[in-house]
C-alpha cells in the first residue's frame, strides 16, 4: 500500500518543543512586553516600532503554517497585500472606521485563503509551494490592473481615522499603542491555538502525516483550517500596516515579500514562539538601518544573512538558544 509523501518543509527539532525555558518562558515574555511598552519613551522610532509589530504578526502567522502544520507556502504577501488594499480603500474611498477598516481585512485574508487553500491543499511540498506563488502572481496582476488599486502607485493618502468613534489614531504614539494591543492579542490567540487539542493534532501532521491518517484524523481539513488561520492574521498584520504607514503599494503583494517572511521565520527560528517576532525585528531593523548606507546592496546582505542562516543556524536564533540549554541540561 502506498503511503502519502511527507511534506518537504523542515521541520523543527524535538528542543525546540520545549515552552517553559529561559528564553521564552513567563519571565522572559514579561519583560520583553515592559520594553515595548517603555519602547516608545527610550529613543526608538513609533513608526518602525509599528511596522515591525506588523511583520511580527505576519511572520507569527506564516509560523503557525510552516512550523506547526508543516505546509511551505510562497504566496503569504498575496494574503496580507489585499488585506491592505481592501482596507486602504474602504477606509480612505468608503469612509469606514479603522476597526471595521481591520475586521474586513482579516476576511478578506481569510476568504482568499479559503479560495487558494480549496486548490493547494491536497498537494503537498514543492507542489504546494508552487500552488500557492502562483496563485499570488495572480493577485498581483490584479492589483496592477484593477482601477481602485491605483496601479504602480498604490493606495495613498490612507486616514488613521478614530478607533470606535473616540479615539484619533493620528498621534503615532497613540496608534503604537494601539498596534501592540493587537500584536498582545494576535500572540496570545497563536499560543492558544498551539497548545489547544487542534494543534496538538496539527503537530501530529507535520511529525508524521500517514499516522495521523490512519488515526482517523481528516488531514486535509484540519490542513485547510490551519491555512485560513494563517492567511486571516497575514491579513489582519497587512491591514494594520496601511493604517500605520497611510499607503498600500504593490510591494505589498510581490512575490519577494513572501521570501522575506520565509526567512524572518527561518532565521528567528521555526516552531517557536519567539522565533519569528526576533526575525522580523531582526530583518526590518537590518533594512531599517542599511537602506541610506548601502542602498539596493541591502538585498545581497540580506541574501548573505539567508545562506549563512541556512547553512551554520538551521534551528534559527531561539532554536540554537534552546538546543544550546537542552544540551546544558543534558550535561
Amino acid at each position: 500500500m502506498t503511503q502519502a509523501t511527507a511534506s518537504s518543509a523542515p521541520k523543527p527539532p524535538p528542543a525546540m518543543k520545549s515552552s517553559l525555558s529561559m528564553f521564552t518562558g513567563p519571565r522572559m515574555w514579561a519583560a520583553v512586553f515592559v520594553l515595548l511598552l517603555v519602547a516608545p519613551f527610550i529613543g526608538l522610532y513609533p513608526v518602525f516600532m509599528m511596522k515591525a509589530l506588523c511583520f511580527a504578526i505576519f511572520a507569527c502567522a506564516f509560523n503557525l503554517l510552516l512550523g506547526y502544520t508543516g505546509l511551505l507556502s510562497f504566496g503569504h504577501a498575496a494574503f496580507m497585500g489585499a488585506a491592505a488594499y481592501a482596507t486602504g480603500w474602504l477606509v480612505r474611498t468608503a469612509g469606514w472606521s479603522p476597526e471595521l477598516g481591520l475586521l474586513a481585512g482579516l476576511a478578506v485574508g481569510a476568504a482568499l485563503g479559503l479560495v487558494v487553500g480549496l486548490i493547494a491543499i491536497r498537494r503537498q511540498g514543492i507542489y504546494f509551494a508552487m500552488i500557492t506563488l502562483a496563485m499570488a502572481q495572480m493577485v498581483y496582476f490584479v492589483c496592477l490592473q484593477a482601477p481602485f488599486t491605483g496601479g504602480e502607485d498604490g493606495l495613498q493618502g490612507v486616514p488613521r481615522g478614530k478607533l470606535f468613534g473616540l479615539i484619533p489614531l493620528g498621534s503615532d504614539l497613540t496608534m503604537y499603542f494601539f498596534v501592540l494591543a493587537v500584536f498582545a492579542a494576535v500572540f496570545l490567540a497563536i499560543v492558544r491555538i498551539v497548545h489547544s487539542p487542534y494543534g496538538q493534532v496539527l503537530k501530529a501532521i507535520r511529525e508524521n502525516e500517514p499516522r495521523a491518517v490512519s488515526l482517523g484524523y481528516d488531514v486535509d481539513r484540519y490542513k485547510l483550517l490551519a491555512f485560513v488561520l494563517s492567511t486571516a492574521i497575514a491579513g489582519l498584520a497587512g491591514s494594520l500596516k496601511t493604517l500605520v504607514l497611510g499607503f498600500a503599494t504593490l510591494s505589498d503583494v510581490h512575490w519577494s515579500l513572501s521570501g522575506e517572511v520565509v526567512l524572518m521565520t527561518l532565521l528567528g527560528g521555526m516552531g517557536t514562539f519567539a522565533g519569528p517576532v526576533i526575525g522580523a525585528f531582526s530583518i526590518i531593523g537590518l533594512q531599517n538601518f542599511l537602506a541610506d548606507r548601502v542602498g539596493s546592496w541591502i538585498n545581497v546582505i540580506i541574501g548573505g544573512i539567508f545562506v549563512v542562516c541556512v547553512i551554520a543556524f538551521r534551528k534559527g536564533i531561539v532554536g540554537e538558544l534552546l538546543a544550546w540549554q537542552e544540551r546544558r541540561k543534558g550535561r
